[in-house]
């Protein structure tokens, strides 16, 4: 099955894997959902980021957590939808839990947070707020 929004795909497994108590999920591989991946490690949401297989038959590995702890992530929601796209200036990014949450953005200069937008005042396309 083709999904028309694939980094709500994304968010979904992962959101799914916390809820039945996964370590791991593992879903098809694309540029963008491995650069939301690895921003969400740099943050310190997810424990680890990889890449398997080669070509058309590439995966993504995210593992969540060890074992023996629980997940960071409390809430994961996608914000712009492929019927309701959302863009924001630089200084209209919202901030997230009083600044203990991360806004994920796509921009001309790449996916960066929300807090990396700012300080390049840089505004872009809302992808996802993790808490």
């Amino acid at each position: 099955m083709v999904s028309t929004d694939p980094i709500s795909d994304m968010l979904t497994r992962v959101r799914n894997a916390i809820a039945v108590s996964k370590t791991e999920v593992k879903m098809p591989h694309s540029k963008i959902k491995e650069n939301v991946a690895e921003l969400l490690k740099a943050n310190n949401f997810i424990d680890n980021v990889a890449v398997e297989g080669e070509g058309i038959a590439k995966s993504l590995v995210i593992t969540i957590n060890d074992a023996n702890s629980n997940a960071r992530i409390t809430e994961i929601q996608r914000l712009s939808k492929p019927g309701r796209r959302s863009y924001v200036s630089a200084d209209k990014i919202p901030t997230v839990k009083r600044g203990r949450g991360i806004i994920i953005l796509s921009t001309s200069k790449g996916v960066m947070t929300g807090g990396d937008a700012k300080k390049t005042r840089i505004g872009g396309e809302l992808i996802c707020k993790v808490y």
